[in-house]
């Protein structure tokens, strides 16, 4: 720090807060520390009996904190992404239109190794609607190594992107309702209506349902007719255990469904499968996609329509926080459901 006349403080950095006091008006902070001195404050300062200010001195290779974050927020930003700020020293990152947020865990990591630097994300593979603020970043100090900083860009430049939001693509998609008691009408179908409501929420267009019984056959032609007629993505409902009479499964195979799962570690929804027929996604929905108000399909449905080839192995990591503990009142996507990360 040193001490400068105020006429001579334009363009230095205040090392702490300078308060003001209009007694009955006014108690507070008039500049804060890390403020950069212009012109127009000094008359400001001289009416709060201010002549000479504590500053930094600056030396080349310093960042200020303000120009520190910028750097480290747009190094780390990913396509989908606006900066505020900076305020106070911080620099968010907000989703600019809805979309699934990635994030690349490791280099995060690596970026937060630094004692001095702060980079902090939502949790990765979740839904956000534009405006949310997803992620922040600021220094400790109020000036840093520009070294330092220069280090967390190679980082973001070996690991592009750190942060994005992915646009979800809303396909065409067809819904097979299987069981022999819907298909009788000896039960109305609850099933359709849920995944037309959670598929339709995501902008999809919905083909059908198609009500069929509980028959390997029938469930191939039903898949065939909605491929035939355009479907980018087939959820097939129910019949998903290994009772006799639950065929899904096979159904889905026989339509020529290359299975990556069936069965995920994740409750609600042990039961479910993916298989994919050409590029075609296929969704094999357990019963607890009806009556739980979220499961697994609300995990894997967003990362589909971004375009995602999903792999057994990301099924693996949903083990952990792959368990739902149904909370009185559903507050997904805020809690710990499907955030492995």
């Amino acid at each position: 720090m040193k001490i400068v006349p105020v006429h001579e403080a334009a363009g230095s950095v205040l090392c702490h807060d300078l308060t003001q006091i209009v007694p009955g008006e006014f108690k507070g902070a008039a500049f804060k520390k890390g403020h950069i001195l212009r012109e127009e404050d000094i008359p400001r300062l001289l009416d709060m009996g201010k002549e000479h200010i504590y500053v930094w001195e600056m030396h080349s290779g310093l960042l200020h904190e303000n120009d520190a974050a910028d750097r480290i927020a747009r190094a780390a930003a990913g396509g989908g992404l606006e900066l505020s700020g900076p305020n106070e020293g911080k620099i968010d990152l907000v989703a600019k239109a809805d979309g699934l947020l990635k994030v690349n865990v490791e280099a995060l990591y690596e970026i937060n190794e630094s004692a001095e630097t702060v980079l902090v994300t939502l949790h990765s593979n979740q839904t956000v609607r534009k405006g949310r603020v997803v992620a922040g970043t600021r220094i400790i100090p109020l000036v840093i190594e520009e070294g330092k900083i220069g280090r967390i860009e190679n980082i973001c430049r070996k690991s592009a992107p750190v942060i994005e939001i992915k646009p979800l693509h809303p396909l065409s998609a067809g819904i097979v309702v299987t069981g022999s008691e819907v298909y009788s009408g000896r039960v109305k179908d609850r099933f359709g209506p849920v995944v037309k409501g959670k598929l339709e929420d995501l902008g999809c267009r919905v083909m059908g349902p198609a009500l069929v019984s509980d028959r390997i056959e029938f469930i191939v032609e039903a898949v065939a007719k909605f491929l035939g007629a355009g479907a980018e993505m087939i959820c097939v409902t129910g019949g998903m255990s290994v009772d006799p009479d639950d065929v899904t499964p096979a159904g889905i195979r026989a339509a020529g469904g290359r299975v990556v799962t069936y069965g995920a570690p994740v409750l609600p929804g042990a039961m479910f499968m993916l298989a994919y027929i050409g590029l075609i996604p296929v969704l094999g929905l357990p019963g607890c996609v009806m009556y739980h108000k979220t499961s697994i399909f609300d995990l894997i449905l967003p990362r589909v329509l971004a375009g995602e080839e999903i792999t057994r192995a990301d099924f693996v990591r949903l083990a952990h926080g792959g368990l739902c503990v149904s909370c009185e009142e559903c507050r997904y996507p805020n809690c710990s459901f499907g955030k492995n990360a």
